[in-house]
């Protein structure tokens, strides 16, 4: 499968795409959310993708103020939950203007929206939808986003097979084109948290879904996780990022930054070259280490003509001289007649030999 997001070809056999997620982290200014796709162009992104949703509409908040405690991340938060979403939600208003700025950077625009309402504005303005993670039970609107025929990029942390089979079918059923993206939605930006992400099911997404791209939605620190998935398969790439990692926000302490980022998309360059071919062969910068680094039969000592060759009297050394009887064929030398004089260290050839 490949397909299009933007001017970008997505697939196995192209190069990653890289998903700036700027969510919540313009911090209430789009002068600074602009400033953010700016950064994250220069950093490497292929995309600049933000959130849309209304605070209403995602979260109760009878339900959050009923809870004994916060749990995770949202422990950490110091305003309600739903004060903490209203102020990360962006105006739909801004959708154009970020287009706009997206445009003239060069870089893609998108969104992850999370009502019917954020869903239908967002046609206008993105080539591609983001489902998260906790909206994966949510089918009807998994299929909202279906329907408009554009790349769909499905989150699956915190869900079981169960509900990615769930999901995944109800959008292949209505849009063939889906990023899969393994995830973990713990936001702590704890190392422990190495012990969560499970890169493996990567190849449990490709045996049981081959139709569709991988892609990882990640929230660690560090590269290892990104250049683990691209390893395994993953075309698509998306990390929170930020100016500036102290900032006070949701988003920001576990979000890369212009330095990181640069850095994790070079280095996941570097690994797609390295990937290479499927097939053994030796390679163009290899061709001289084959002569260097080999053995190859070598006279023991001076061979007279009419000689029966023994064992003894062959050493096996480097360089391999081109043409040169290689150690593998050793028995086969073995109990053949000189026909001419060979000096010692000289390398054998099987010009030089003949039935007694």
């Amino acid at each position: 499968m490949t397909f299009k997001i933007g001017n970008h070809l997505i697939g196995e056999d192209h190069p990653t795409y890289f998903i700036a997620d700027i969510a919540a982290n313009h911090d209430g200014s789009l002068e600074r959310a602009k400033l953010l796709i700016r950064l994250a162009k220069e950093a490497g992104a292929d995309a600049a993708k933000f959130q849309n949703f209304q605070a209403p509409k995602i979260v109760s908040d009878y339900g959050f103020s009923h809870m004994n405690a916060q749990v995770s991340h949202q422990a950490k938060w110091e305003k309600p939950v739903t004060e903490v979403y209203a102020s990360a939600s962006i105006p739909f208003e801004w959708s154009p203007i970020l287009k706009q700025t997206c445009d003239e950077e060069g870089i893609d625009y998108f969104s992850s929206p999370y009502d019917f309402e954020a869903i239908d504005m967002l046609d206008d303005y993105v080539p591609a939808y983001k489902i998260g993670s906790g909206d994966i039970t949510w089918i009807e609107s998994c299929e909202r986003i279906a329907r408009k025929g554009k790349p769909v990029l499905l989150a699956t942390g915190a869900s079981s097979i169960a509900d990615v089979q769930r999901a995944v079918h109800a959008i292949l059923a209505l849009n063939p084109q889906l990023v899969l993206m393994q995830c973990n939605t713990n936001y702590t930006a704890e190392d422990g948290n190495f012990d969560n992400i499970h890169l493996n099911v990567l190849k449990t997404y490709q045996n049981m879904f081959p139709q569709v791209i991988l892609g990882l939605s990640d929230h660690t620190h560090g590269h290892a996780t990104v250049l683990g998935a691209v390893a395994l398969g993953a075309r698509v790439i998306e990390k929170h990022f930020t100016d500036d990692n102290d900032r006070v926000g949701p988003d920001h302490p576990f979000a890369m930054n212009p330095e990181t980022w640069s850095a994790m998309v070079k280095a996941t360059r570097q690994l797609e070259r390295a990937m290479g071919s499927g097939d053994k062969f030796v390679t163009e910068n290899e061709k001289e280490t084959v002569i260097i680094q080999r053995r190859c039969l070598r006279a023991a000592r001076e061979i007279e003509p009419g000689e029966i060759i023994t064992r003894e009297m062959i050493d096996v050394l480097r360089p391999a001289a081109q043409g040169a009887i290689m150690p593998y064929e050793i028995q086969d030398v073995i109990g053949l007649k000189a026909l001419e004089r060979i000096f010692a260290g000289q390398e054998l050839r099987w010009t030089q030999f003949g039935h007694p």
